[in-house]
């Protein structure tokens, strides 16, 4: 997976550009329920989101945006809220200390 880098904005994928990915993602045509479940849902209906993103050509352009907005629910990329919650701290941590 390859996310912004240090001196990198995550605001990359925006635009046209967010546009172009989401066109070609494994979720279109599925309902929007499906990547994003309410609180109680069975997580073999998240483990179904993340199934299909795993098949998805554009899985990484699809977490940098998520993460890039700040996306706080769905499935993104194949991450969940707190996995994606993980990988922007991380990101943030890397960015102070190399600034």
């Amino acid at each position: 997976m390859t996310l912004a880098r240090p001196g990198q904005t995550w605001g990359v994928i925006t635009g046209v550009t967010a546009t172009r990915w989401k066109t070609r993602a494994a979720c279109a045509g599925y309902p929007d329920m499906v990547f994003f479940p309410t609180g109680d849902t069975p997580s073999r209906l998240v483990e179904r989101a993340k199934t299909i993103c795993s098949t998805c050509a554009v899985r990484e352009p699809c977490l940098e945006y998520a993460l890039s907005t700040n996306q706080v629910a769905g499935i993104w990329g194949g991450t969940t809220e707190e996995e994606r919650r993980s990988l922007r701290r991380k990101w943030l941590s890397t960015r102070r200390r190399t600034a």
